[in-house]
C-alpha cells in the first residue's frame, strides 16, 4: 500500500461551498490575516451583547415574570453550568475546526435572543437561556483558538488583548445602549435590538470568516518569520504535532492550576457583569441606567488596557511580569473598592475614577495571560489547542456557575431587597402621612388590627373617632394595601437595607482572595521573566528557522 500524500489541496471552494468549507492551504497575507481577526473579535463582541443584555436589564425581568432573585440566580447559575460542558465539546474544534462553531453559533444565539421577549412564562425562559449559554460555551473555546491560529507568538498578546476586548467591549455595548435608550425602550426592546445586531455580524462572518487547514494549524508559529517554514511542512513534511491524547496533555498542573487561577481572578468581573446593577440599586439606590453608566467607565478603560498590555507585552517578549503587575495592582484596587460598600455617602465620581484605575490593571492582567495560557499549551502539543482551551473554558464556567450560586447566600440581604425593596419604597411614599397617623397612636391601632373590617366593635369604633378623627381614620383606611405591603416587608427590607453594605464589602473581599489565588498560579505557565533573554530565544529561533528552510527548500 502507498502512503497517504502529503501534498495540500490548493483548489479553492465554490461559492456555496465556502460557506461551510472554509480550510486556508497557505497562512494568509497580512491583509487576509487582519481582516479574520477582525471577524473573530466582532463575533465575540456581539455574542457577550447577546448573553450580558439580560443582565442589564435584570430587575426588568424579574418583575416581568414574577421571578424571585434566587430564580434569577439560578438563570446564571444553571446557564454557566451547561457552558460549561459545552466548553468541553467545543474541544473538538481540534478535529472539526473552528469556523463553523463559531459562525452558525453567532446565528443561533441570535435567534435565541429574538425568541426570548416572547417566551410565555419563567420556565421557558429558563429553557431559552440555557441553550443561550451552552452556545456561548463553545464560542468560547472556539474564538480564542482561531486568535490564537492567526497570530503568531510575537503577536500574539495583542492578537489576545482584542480577543478579550469581545467581553468586555460586549459590556460596554450593552451599558452604552441601555443607558442612552431604556427611559424609551422596554427590556424586550433591548434584546431585539442585541438579536437584530447579531444578525448581521453572523451575515458578515457568514462570508467572511476561514479558517487555517489542520496541517497549518498544528504547528507553532513563532513570528511572520516561520511562515514559510510551516508551509513547507505542511506541504512536505508531517507535523510534529500529535494528533491523539489531546484530553491527557492538557489535563496536568500546569494548565489546570493557571486556569483556575484565572478563574477566581475575574470574581470581581463576575459580580461586576450579573450584579453591578443590583448593588448600586440595592447600596447606592441608583436607578438601571445610572448603573449601567457608571459601568461604562470600567469597560472602557478595560478594552484601551487590553490593546495597550498587549502591545506592551509583545513589545518586551514577556509575559509574566506584567500580568504580575496588573494581579497585584488588581488586588489594592479591589480591597479599595471593598472598603467603599460601607460609605454610602461615596460620589457617583469616586467610583468612576475607581473603575478606570482598576480597568487598567484587569487589561494588565489578562492580554499577557492569554497569550501566555496558549503558548504554554503550545508546549506540549500545538494540535490540542482547542483542547486545552476547552480546559480552560470548563473550569472558568465552573467558577462562575459556583460563585454565582453562593452569591445570594453570603449577601442574603439582596434578596429581600430585590423582591421587595421598590414595593416597600412605593408603599412608603404613598403610605407616608396614613403611616404617621399610625405611629402616633400605636396602642390604639394594634387594637383596631385585632379585627378585620367591619367588625370592629362600637366601643373601640367611637373611641378611635375620638383620638384620631375621621378623616385621619379614613386616611388610614384608604391607605391599607400600602399598610400591608409595610407590615409585610418593611421590617425585612429595613433590615437588609442596614446589613446589606457589609455583606457586599465581604463578597468583595472574597474577589479579592481570588486575585491573590492569581499571582502564584501564573508563575506556572512558560514563558521569560527577563526581556534580553527574551530576545535571545528569539534570536535562536530564527535562526534555527533558517537553517530549517535551507535544508528543505530543493524539495519545498
Amino acid at each position: 500500500m502507498s502512503a497517504p500524500s502529503l501534498v495540500l489541496d490548493d483548489t479553492s471552494p465554490g461559492v456555496v461551498s465556502r460557506l461551510w468549507t472554509r480550510d486556508l492551504p497557505t497562512y494568509p497575507r497580512p491583509a487576509s490575516r487582519y481582516t479574520y481577526l477582525g471577524i473573530v473579535v466582532v463575533t465575540t463582541v456581539v455574542l457577550y451583547y447577546l448573553l450580558y443584555i439580560q443582565y442589564a436589564v435584570a430587575t426588568s425581568i424579574m418583575t416581568h415574570y414574577g421571578m424571585t432573585f434566587g430564580y434569577f440566580i439560578m438563570l446564571s447559575v444553571v446557564g454557566n453550568a451547561v457552558g460549561a460542558f459545552a466548553s468541553l465539546v467545543a474541544g473538538l474544534a481540534d478535529r472539526w475546526g473552528r469556523a463553523n462553531m463559531v459562525v452558525y453559533g453567532v446565528l443561533l444565539a441570535a435567534v435565541l435572543v429574538l425568541f426570548l421577549p416572547s417566551a410565555p412564562d419563567k420556565t421557558t425562559y429558563l429553557v431559552l437561556f440555557c441553550a443561550l449559554y451552552f452556545i456561548e460555551g463553545i464560542v468560547l473555546v472556539a474564538t480564542p483558538a482561531l486568535i490564537r491560529d492567526f497570530s503568531p507568538q510575537l503577536g500574539r498578546a495583542t492578537a489576545m488583548g482584542s480577543w478579550t476586548m469581545g467581553p468586555i467591549i460586549g459590556s460596554l455595548v450593552v451599558t452604552t445602549v441601555t443607558s442612552a435608550t431604556l427611559d424609551t425602550s422596554s427590556w424586550q426592546d433591548e434584546l431585539r435590538y442585541a438579536g437584530v445586531a447579531a444578525l448581521v455580524v453572523f451575515l458578515i462572518a457568514l462570508f467572511g470568516l476561514r479558517e487555517l487547514s489542520p496541517r497549518l494549524r498544528d504547528q507553532v508559529m513563532v513570528s511572520l518569520h516561520d511562515r514559510a517554514l510551516v508551509e513547507a511542512r505542511a506541504r512536505g513534511v508531517a507535523p510534529e504535532a500529535q494528533t491523539s491524547g489531546h484530553w491527557r496533555q492538557m489535563l496536568r498542573p500546569g494548565i489546570l492550576g493557571p486556569a483556575f487561577g484565572i478563574s477566581v481572578y475575574l470574581l470581581f468581573y463576575y459580580a461586576a457583569v450579573g450584579n453591578l446593577v443590583i448593588y448600586y440599586s440595592a447600596v447606592y439606590g441608583y436607578s438601571e441606567q445610572r448603573a449601567n453608566a457608571l459601568g461604562n467607565w470600567y469597560w472602557a478603560s478595560s478594552a484601551i488596557a487590553l490593546i495597550g498590555a498587549g502591545i506592551l507585552s509583545d513589545r518586551l517578549r514577556v509575559r509574566k511580569p506584567i500580568m504580575i503587575v496588573g494581579g497585584v495592582g488588581s488586588v489594592v484596587c479591589t480591597a479599595v473598592f471593598a472598603s467603599l460598600a460601607t460609605r454610602q455617602d461615596t460620589g457617583y465620581y469616586t467610583f468612576a475614577w475607581l473603575f478606570v484605575v482598576m480597568g487598567l490593571f484587569s487589561g494588565l492582567t489578562y492580554a499577557p495571560w492569554m497569550a501566555a495560557f496558549t503558548e504554554t499549551v503550545e508546549r506540549h502539543n500545538p494540535a490540542a489547542t482547542a483542547t486545552g482551551l476547552a480546559v480552560w473554558g470548563w473550569i472558568l464556567r465552573v467558577v462562575v456557575a459556583v460563585s454565582a450560586a453562593f452569591l445570594p447566600v453570603a449577601v442574603t440581604s439582596v434578596t429581600p431587597i430585590v423582591e421587595h425593596g421598590h414595593e416597600v419604597q412605593v408603599a412608603q411614599a404613598q403610605a407616608g402621612p396614613a403611616l404617621a397617623v399610625v405611629q402616633a397612636h400605636p396602642a390604639l391601632f394594634a387594637e383596631l388590627a385585632k379585627y378585620p373590617p367591619g367588625k370592629v366593635p362600637a366601643e373601640l369604633q367611637t373611641r378611635a373617632v375620638a383620638e384620631v378623627g375621621p378623616a385621619d381614620l379614613a386616611l388610614v383606611q384608604k391607605a391599607q394595601p400600602q399598610l400591608k405591603v409595610l407590615e409585610e416587608h418593611g421590617s425585612e427590607v429595613q433590615k437588609a437595607s442596614e446589613e446589606g453594605p457589609a455583606q457586599w464589602r465581604d463578597w468583595w473581599l472574597v474577589a479579592m482572595g481570588g486575585q491573590i489565588v492569581f499571582l502564584p498560579l501564573a508563575f506556572a505557565m512558560k514563558g521569560r521573566w527577563s526581556p534580553r533573554r527574551a530576545r535571545e530565544d528569539a534570536e535562536a529561533h530564527q535562526r534555527a528557522v533558517d537553517l530549517e528552510m535551507s535544508r528543505l527548500s530543493p524539495s519545498a
